[in-house]
C-alpha cells in the first residue's frame, strides 16, 4: 500500500495523519504541531535535553493524558533513563528528548505538552532552577492578577539579591525561573522557594497567598513553591492542550503587563520569535542561594503537608 499523501518523513521519522485535527476544539492540525515543534527545536531542545521527560498526549477522540513511562514501541533512537517512582512504587522509563528526531517522534505521537524534570541526568543531585508558579483564580482578570503576583515575586527576589526570568504558563498563570548553581541541595531549594513565596505574599497580602487549599485563597493568586524534587514544569516554548493551542512564552519583565497568554500560539509563535531565543537571552547566570534565605525557609511549613494536617484536624473536629 502506498503512503497517504498526508504522510511524510523528516529526519528519518515517519509522520502520519498530519492534516487531522489535533484534538476537539484545538483549531490546529497535527501538522501545525509538528511544524511548530520542528521550527522551535533549537530553542526548546535546550530546555528538554538530558532531563527526564513527561508529556501530555491526546489520542484522537480521547481525553488528554500524561505519559511518563515510554511505550514499548518507542524506537531505539529515543534515549531513555530508568528512575524509581516513589508514588507508584516502580521503575519508570523516561524519555530524554535530546535531538530533533526524538522531538519529531513525540510530535507524531500527538505529544502536545512537554514537562521536563528540574534536574539533568548528568547531575541528578542538583536542581537547576528554583521555580515559582503563579496560579490565579478563575475569571476574566486571571492573568492580570498573576502578573501582579509575579512582580511581587520579582521584588522578593531582588531583596535577597536573586534574579529570575518570567514566562507565561500557556494557560492562565505565570512562571518565574531562578537559575541555580550546584551549591544548593534539594532541601535548600525547597526551603528557599517557600521563603520567597512567603515574602512575596507578605508584600501585598491582598494580591498573593501561600494557601495551598483553594477554598482558603479568597480570590488571591497562589504563589506555588512546591515545584521541587521530582516535580516537573511546562517547558518554555511548549504548546498546551487548550483551544487555539497556546504556548508557554518568555516575556520580558517590563512587557509582562501588556501581553495576553492567548497571544502566543503554535500559529504565530515562530513569527513572533524571528531568530531570537528570549528565554536564553533573559535567563540570568546561575546563582547561589543566600544562607539566610535557606534558614528562613526552614521555619515555614511545607504547603502540602500543612494542608494535609489541617484537613485531618478538620475531619476529626467534624467527627467529634
Amino acid at each position: 500500500m502506498s503512503p497517504s499523501k498526508r504522510d511524510e518523513s523528516r529526519d528519518g521519522v515517519s509522520l502520519t495523519n498530519l492534516d487531522a485535527e489535533l484534538f476537539d476544539g484545538a483549531g490546529a492540525t497535527k501538522r501545525d504541531l509538528v511544524d511548530y515543534l520542528d521550527g522551535v527545536r533549537t530553542r526548546i531542545l535546550p530546555q528538554l535535553e538530558d532531563r527526564p521527560l513527561s508529556v501530555i498526549r491526546v489520542h484522537r477522540g480521547s481525553d488528554a493524558f500524561m505519559q511518563k513511562n515510554v511505550p514499548k514501541y518507542t524506537p531505539d533512537f529515543v534515549q531513555t533513563v530508568s528512575l524509581w517512582a516513589e508514588a507508584s512504587k516502580r521503575e519508570v522509563s523516561y524519555a530524554l528528548c535530546n535531538d530533533r528526531k526524538t522531538l519529531l517522534w513525540f510530535g507524531n505521537q500527538r505529544a502536545i505538552e512537554y514537562h521536563p524534570a528540574l534536574v539533568r541526568m548528568e547531575d541528578p543531585a542538583h536542581i537547576t532552577h528554583l521555580v515559582l508558579d503563579l496560579d490565579p483564580p478563575e475569571g476574566d482578570e486571571s492573568f492580570r492578577k498573576a502578573v501582579l503576583a509575579a512582580q511581587l515575586v520579582r521584588q522578593a527576589l531582588d531583596e535577597v539579591g536573586l534574579a529570575g526570568a518570567v514566562k507565561t504558563s500557556g494557560a492562565k498563570g505565570v512562571h518565574v525561573f531562578v537559575p541555580l548553581d550546584a551549591s544548593a541541595s534539594f532541601d535548600d531549594v525547597a526551603t528557599s522557594a517557600r521563603a520567597i513565596a512567603a515574602r512575596a505574599a507578605a508584600i501585598d497580602p491582598a494580591v498573593a497567598t501561600t494557601a495551598f487549599v483553594k477554598d482558603e485563597r479568597e480570590g488571591k493568586v497562589f504563589v506555588d513553591s512546591t515545584r521541587v524534587g521530582g516535580a516537573t514544569v511546562i517547558a518554555a516554548y511548549s504548546p498546551r492542550v487548550r483551544p487555539g493551542v497556546p504556548v508557554s512564552f518568555p516575556v520580558g519583565w517590563d512587557d509582562l503587563g501588556s501581553v495576553s497568554p492567548r497571544g502566543f500560539t503554535v500559529h504565530n509563535a515562530l513569527e513572533l520569535l524571528c531568530d531570537r531565543d528570549p528565554w536564553a537571552e533573559q535567563m540570568p547566570a546561575p546563582q547561589a542561594l543566600p544562607a539566610e534565605l535557606v534558614e528562613e525557609g526552614h521555619a515555614i511549613p511545607v504547603a502540602r503537608v500543612q494542608a494535609m494536617h489541617e484537613g485531618k484536624r478538620r475531619a476529626r473536629a467534624k467527627r467529634g
